[in-house]
């Protein structure tokens, strides 16, 4: 009796559990749907895989695009000298082979230096000034002016007592020129433009001409406030590197690089300007030079960006001369107007 018992229990107990065995089936027959579906539909499924995937995709055409900046792009080397790279991967500056300036074109870009010698252009020059730095002979050598070197006559001292005349009227002349050119192209703040203004609309003007010396040296006894400003804002052109109210002789050059060959008197007036011999022209010895009364010498605008213009990109004052614009002969001086070219 107890053995039918026993199996009768027994088979109650398979018949519970065959329908437990039916459903595993079930539930993998689920998980395996489920990661069938998964392996179908890779991305747009998990947000999370969409944001990691797009994030490395990006990161990819980030690395393809980025170009190994070169130390030495934004890296100023002074004329003469060019960048190079040390074994760490540093921008230096080094002298550059005076071989490997670009040819020159013409005669026109050709300039002498200081010990009467001619060189192929500005770049020439200074990258062999470059390899005598330290030495007596390179700190004495200066580029002297522009043009092959030629015979210069002496200047007279009649001479030179009539060059800051003409000096002093073709200042005045270029300003009036920039103001009447300088529509929309900001050749002149607007603090210059006011006090140009005044002078251009001056009736007692003199009319930019060659005039005899008598005529401007009459003139400027006559209209001297007219004078006072160009005189002024000559010095403040000049005075860049640095700003400090004296002009060194790599300041001055370019003013009296291009004058030279033309006015032979250029080297000795801005030698008596240097009343103190210390190699600098201070602005009351440059406003001295142009007969400008001691009161007016240091004016309080003299260090101020209201001297200085604003010029385009294209327009420079500073080496090399070959790339200085069109130049505007007026009377035997040249009046440097932006946009206009001639061959010195």
């Amino acid at each position: 009796m107890r053995a039918w018992i026993f199996f009768l229990l027994c088979l109650a107990g398979r018949a519970l559990a065959v329908p437990q065995q039916e459903a595993l089936p079930d539930e993998t027959e689920v998980v395996e749907e489920t990661v069938a579906e998964g392996t179908e539909v890779t991305v747009g499924a998990n947000p999370v895989q969409v944001e990691v995937g797009e994030f490395d995709d990006g990161a990819e055409e980030a690395e393809e695009e980025v170009v190994a900046e070169n130390p030495c792009q934004n890296h100023h080397c002074k004329h003469g000298k060019v960048c190079e790279l040390d074994e760490n991967n540093s921008p230096m500056c080094v002298c550059q082979d005076p071989t490997s300036c670009p040819a020159p074109i013409g005669e026109f870009e050709k300039v002498c230096s200081n010990d009467n010698k001619t060189f192929d252009s500005s770049c020439h020059f200074f990258a062999t000034k470059c390899t005598l730095e330290g030495t007596k002979k390179g700190h004495k050598l200066h580029l002297d002016y522009i043009g092959p070197c030629k015979y210069i006559p002496p200047c007279l001292d009649s001479e030179l007592t009539e060059f800051p005349l003409r000096m002093r009227d073709w200042l005045k002349n270029v300003l009036v020129t920039l103001y009447e050119r300088d529509e929309g192209n900001n050749l002149l703040t607007e603090k210059q433009k006011l006090r140009v203004k005044k002078i251009h609309e001056n009736e007692k003007r003199l009319e930019a001409g060659d005039h005899p010396v008598e005529l401007l040296a009459r003139d400027f006894e006559k209209n001297y406030n007219m004078y006072i400003f160009p005189v002024h804002w000559q010095f403040g052109q000049l005075d860049q590197h640095p700003i400090d109210g004296y002009l060194s002789h790599t300041e001055l050059a370019p003013l009296r690089a291009p004058l030279i060959p033309m006015e032979h008197c250029t080297t000795r007036f801005f030698e008596t300007c240097d009343l103190d011999h210390d190699k600098y022209i201070a602005l009351d010895e440059w406003a001295g030079c142009f007969g400008i009364k001691e009161r007016y010498r240091q004016g309080s605008c003299h260090l101020n960006p209201c001297l200085l213009p604003q010029y385009p990109d294209s327009f420079s004052l500073t080496f090399p001369f070959l790339f200085l614009p069109k130049m505007f002969k007026m009377f035997g001086w040249f009046v440097v107007l932006p946009g206009d070219k001639v061959l010195i």
